[in-house]
């Protein structure tokens, strides 16, 4: 596409070819809401997630992204990572949903679980951490290659190994 342009007041001529489409990214101040609604629950003893550029991606560009948010509350303690994951939570509760027989459309079924406003919460930060709007601050804070572990008392960062 060419285009008339400038860039720092010096002109542009010439085919741009743009990159992916990236989601429109938001300032920290849009974040710190949603993590503090998670802390300010008594429930909530920690949560975490991991964040990297992959090495290789079957020939895709290798983008960063934050993935696998956690979340552990005090009926969690024994429990292992992998099912503190928002997609299949042991405690939290879930929301389903299944394909309508005579429509063939999605229905999202009513949440199942003991507290749905604290699960719409933890949903919500998993959301903000994995959607991509927030993936220059997270990067900025936390660094690539990085496992993220939140709790009232501080935040801790770990290097992250991943293939």
């Amino acid at each position: 596409m060419t285009t008339q342009q400038n860039f720092l007041g010096i002109p542009v001529q010439g085919d741009i070819t743009r990159g992916s489409d990236r989601v429109e990214q938001k300032p920290i101040e849009e974040l710190q809401p949603i993590l503090q609604a998670v802390l300010d629950d008594p429930t909530i003893v920690e949560f975490g997630w991991r964040q990297y550029t992959p090495y290789f991606n079957d020939g895709e560009p290798c983008t960063f992204s934050a993935h696998g948010t956690w979340v552990r509350t005090t009926a969690d303690e024994d429990a292992d990572e992998d099912e503190l994951e928002m997609w299949g939570h042991r405690t939290l509760g879930k929301v389903t949903g299944h394909r309508d027989a005579s429509t063939g459309e999605w229905v999202t079924d009513p949440y199942e679980g003991p507290d749905e406003a604290r699960y719409l919460r933890c949903k919500e930060l998993e959301k903000a951490v994995e959607g991509g709007a927030f993936e220059v601050v997270l990067l900025e804070a936390f660094g690539d290659h990085a496992e993220i572990t939140v709790r009232r008392d501080g935040i801790q960062i770990e290097f992250y190994s991943h293939d």
